[in-house]
């Protein structure tokens, strides 16, 4: 059983930041906590090398093989609000549980698609290792917040999140060995479903692994106590006038249109994807369409029913404004990633794919974890708001850069890994800020927001398709002018929203 221990002057500086108000010192709980960060880390990882060996393995086209990252997207969007409900329903070990159960059946399935040599199958694989994903950043995220001082919150999902870092590193390089080490033996075979069957066959080590991790973990938890601590609520409202709180006639009309413009957004480019999975599943083409219609006027309806009945939480304006500036960063943050290798070779003809592609590992997420790590250092000694701010500025100035091309840019492009990493976590613990009961459901609805990614880089793509590559980075650039102006007002915000 896992048990806070007391703090002692040979831990002072954890006891700081992991000591809650009663004394207790629960380093020991975040230690385990951040194994899941390190887990997911290395499972995303792993699907950044997954594009290219499906193309060759199965003979599929760069479209088709875009379906693993959609795969992975739809299922942080559709799965995080359930995640919430889970994290409200059974606490943060219940969720915790469920979502680690889904990754090793997810990871033992995706074994068995092997065998199968589908390309649907290893997506369903792919699909329920998302959602279990999504369960685990929905409930450990905040988690991490409440295991300590409130103002320390910021500092230890930083910490948490260099983890994290350290596991995107980890999976291309130890699934790439076991993935690509079987091509000789693909190439020498003759017949093409052997050759499919050989090419895939590097994959069941590696997800074998990861499903066999989960196990642990599920059995660790399980048996471990994790304590169900709640966030502090700021705002001054008692929870009588909370229960009262209802939107106006103005503010319900607002909010009808604000979700008009919001599904049909995710409407104009989730569609496209739900017809190429329609077609991989070997739905009947003739209910595609009402189906496609019915999804959307559901979304619509649960999300007008969920902001009006939580007004509550959605009249807090950092948090409302946190959950559209995440949008942004995953954006920019995606659109930098998936774009890197393509960067490259247009601004250094000299270097081949394959080198732009270790590039990408060996300077791009090593910066990405550094930066975290240097990060969770930098937000510990000022004000986190204060250091979001400032990267945002600093990254508008290196993706301008980047937009000027060259060696230079190049350098710049690199430098942006560094500057974005502290964002998503410190976005996500300044979101969640003094929600209280609502965090676990404003946790989830912020990493809902983490379909940004799916939305905003088929834009950058289409700039650097019409015009360059370098010209598609004034995405990200005005992705973090929102993201910088989010930070600097963002005390205010907050004030404002604890003295209602």
């Amino acid at each position: 059983m896992i048990t806070p221990v007391p703090t002692s002057n040979s831990c002072a500086k954890g006891s700081g930041l992991f000591r809650t108000a009663d004394g207790k010192n629960l380093f020991i709980t975040f230690a385990l906590v951040t194994s899941l960060f390190l887990m997911w880390g290395f499972c995303n990882g792993m699907i950044d090398i997954l594009n290219k060996h499906f193309q060759d393995s199965l003979h599929i086209n760069k479209e088709q093989s875009g379906l693993v990252q959609s795969a992975n997207y739809l299922a942080y969007f559709l799965m995080a609000i359930p995640a919430g409900l889970i994290a409200r329903k059974f606490g943060y070990k219940g969720g915790i549980l469920v979502g680690l159960s889904l990754i090793a059946a997810g990871a033992f399935w995706f074994v068995h698609a092997v065998s199968l040599g589908e390309y649907g199958a290893f997506l369903l694989g792919l699909f329920v290792i998302a959602t279990g994903m999504t369960c685990l950043e929905t409930i450990a995220n905040p988690y991490t917040t409440v295991l300590g001082a409130p103002e320390h919150g910021a500092t230890r999902i930083n910490i948490a999140q260099t983890i994290n870092g350290g596991g995107w590193i980890l999976g291309p390089i130890v699934g790439g060995y076991f993935v690509f080490g079987g091509d000789d033996a693909a190439k020498t075979a003759t017949d093409v479903a052997t050759v499919a069957t050989n090419a895939n066959a590097g994959l069941s080590t590696p997800y074998m692994g990861i499903g066999i991790a989960a196990a642990i973990l599920l059995v660790i938890f399980a048996v471990s106590k994790v304590p169900d601590l709640h966030a502090v609520d700021e705002s001054k409202k008692t929870a009588e006038q909370k229960n009262s709180q209802k939107p106006s006639g103005g503010q319900l009309a607002g909010i009808g249109f604000a979700l008009a413009i919001i599904c049909g957004l995710l409407y104009f480019f989730i569609a496209r994807i739900l017809g190429l999975i329609w077609v991989l599943l070997n739905m009947p083409p003739a209910l595609f369409e009402p189906a496609k219609y019915f999804l959307l006027v559901a979304a619509y309806v649960a999300g007008f029913r969920l902001v009006s009945k939580n007004w509550d939480l959605f009249r807090r304006k950092h948090f409302t404004l946190g959950i559209g500036t995440q949008f942004l960063y995953v954006a920019a943050q995606t659109g930098i990633f998936s774009f890197c290798v393509n960067y490259t070779l247009e601004n250094d003809p000299g270097v081949t794919k394959l080198q732009a592609a270790h590039w990408l590992g060996a300077i791009g997420f090593v910066l990405f974890a550094s930066g975290r790590l240097v990060g969770s250092i930098v937000i510990s000694q000022f004000k986190p708001h204060f250091v979001l701010a400032t990267y945002a500025v600093i990254n508008i100035a290196l993706t301008a850069v980047c937009m000027g091309g060259g060696t230079l840019g190049l350098y710049a492009m690199f430098g942006t890994f560094f500057f974005m990493s502290v964002m998503f976590p410190t976005i996500f613990a300044l979101g969640i800020r003094g929600l209280g009961d609502y965090t676990k459901l404003g946790s989830s609805l912020i990493v809902m927001s983490i379909v940004g990614g799916a939305i905003a880089a088929p834009f950058m793509g289409h700039i650097a398709d019409t015009h360059s590559m370098r010209t598609g980075f004034v995405v990200p650039l005005v992705c973090f002018v929102f993201i910088a102006l989010y930070g600097a007002v963002w005390q205010k915000l907050e004030a404002k929203d604890s003295e209602a």
